[in-house]
């Protein structure tokens, strides 16, 4: 995280003047250098990093330069929208690409599988912006089935907001969740696929045929639970990126989240809470990793053995 901080904070210096995007064109030149002094910008790139991280490990990540605001509290005001999403197209890309993957691997030659894995190309090779063009010209504008644009109506529970609470929140993160969704259940589909096809070549598993174990208890008992430990890799490290690419859903959707704020923060060259947002980026995909490496004593059990080996000696 601290690496993170280090190279945008220092990426940030090229963006463009901060002062530019504050102030009016008449302006005097006096006056942008004074709030150029108030604001810090004078000093080296080493004094403006020392003073944010000195400030972000107490979770205090300035004021924005726009708004005004503490970043923190804009930060947490979008965090909901963009968490819920993420949750949604995750749960989405895992409850429809792992069965997928399965099915396909149970059933290569099968006219079902040809047709999913030709499907899964569209997915893999269109960019997430064109999709989600695509979704909206035929679901919103074609169709008038689905919203376009926005989040619906939202409930608040303290400083969260929810959208999945309602009938026009459903409705309006179908289309966003979709479009975050595609690309990585097709990803995990071809890698369960794959790794099933794979397991189910190994010799215990031809063993466990010979030995008469049935079809179902061979394939879901023995070949599924080897399989799910890669899977469980990428799977984590897409929910990350599921966070992270979201920024390209927001802009489409204009879906009120922290990447549509980060965006909006570029343009503006807001520093404060661009960096804040990609630290808070990081921040996710440390915790993510952390929990992918817990399960993995959950899922394999050889770890699990070799740890007891390793405390019993």
């Amino acid at each position: 995280m601290l690496a993170v901080a280090a190279i945008a904070f220092a990426l940030f210096n090229f963006v463009g003047d901060p002062i530019n995007s504050m102030v009016g064109q008449d302006t005097s030149i006096a006056d942008r250098e004074r709030l150029r002094q108030e604001l810090g910008l004078n000093d080296s790139f080493l004094v403006q990093f020392a003073r944010y991280v000195g400030h972000a490990v107490r979770g205090e990540f300035g004021l924005s330069y726009q708004q005004a605001r503490p970043v923190g509290q804009i930060i947490l005001e979008k965090m909901p929208a963009t968490l819920e999403l993420s949750l949604v197209a995750a749960g989405l890309a895992l409850s429809l690409g792992v069965p997928m993957g399965i099915y396909t691997a149970l059933h290569r030659r099968s006219w079902l599988s040809q047709l999913l894995l030709a499907v899964s190309l569209i997915g893999v090779s269109l960019p997430t912006f064109l999709i989600g063009i695509l979704l909206i010209l035929i679901f919103a504008v074609e169709l008038g089935w689905l919203p376009s644009f926005g989040r619906g109506n939202v409930v608040h529970f303290g400083w969260w907001s929810s959208g999945l609470v309602t009938l026009e929140g459903w409705r309006a993160s179908i289309l966003p969740a979709v479009t975050l969704a595609l690309f990585q259940m097709t990803l995990i589909m071809r890698l369960v696929r794959a790794e099933m096809i794979e397991v189910l070549r190994t010799d215990y598993i031809k063993f466990a045929r010979a030995r008469g174990l049935t079809s179902r208890a061979v394939n879901f008992g023995h070949a599924l639970k080897n399989t799910l430990v890669p899977v469980i890799t990428i799977a984590g490290l897409q929910l990350g990126s599921i966070i992270a690419v979201a920024i390209i859903t927001e802009t489409v959707f204009q879906w009120p989240g922290m990447g549509l704020m980060f965006i909006q923060a570029v343009t503006l060259v807001d520093i404060p809470v661009m960096a804040a947002y990609l630290v808070l980026v990081g921040f996710f995909f440390v915790v993510i990793n952390l929990v992918v490496d817990l399960l993995y004593f959950v899922v394999d059990p050889r770890l699990r053995i070799e740890r007891e080996r390793v405390g019993g000696g």
